[in-house]
């Protein structure tokens, strides 16, 4: 839908990766994650809506990683390496996209990022999701 914000353009860096981004809650979704994977990646991430990525243009240069209990599916483009969105553990309906690949943004837009303790993910511990803390980005002056 034109002017629709939750809609966003987004692709890896050297653009083989083309897709299109229904987020959940436009970008107040926001976080990154704890977990191993995530905390080597450094990604910060807004959540997708159910079936709410859209692959444009490069599905065959997408490839997948998955790790511990396999179901989390990570894709990421295969010719320049950058993780473009995953498919979330905790619910396989919905995805998380790398803010990084989105058209017109940057993970330093944001002053203030929520992170999740991912080491202790709710599948593992059958408690809800714990906030690990924030990560602030203060621009030099």
């Amino acid at each position: 839908m034109a002017g629709d914000t939750n809609v966003r353009a987004g692709r890896c860096h050297c653009g083989a990766v083309r897709f299109r981004a229904t987020l959940s809650d436009d970008l107040r979704s926001i976080r990154r994650c704890t977990c191993s994977y995530c905390r080597m990646r450094g990604a910060v991430v807004v959540m997708a809506e159910p079936g709410g990525i859209e692959i444009l243009e490069g599905q065959d240069a997408l490839t997948t990683y998955r790790f511990h209990t396999g179901s989390a599916q990570h894709f990421f483009c295969s010719r320049c390496g950058i993780y473009t969105h995953h498919q979330r553990r905790s619910d396989q309906n919905l995805y998380a996209v790398n803010v990084a690949c989105l058209d017109g943004l940057s993970p330093f837009d944001f002053p203030e990022v929520p992170v999740v303790d991912g080491v202790n993910h709710t599948n593992d511990t059958g408690r809800p999701t714990r906030r690990a803390g924030t990560l602030r980005f203060i621009p030099s002056d």
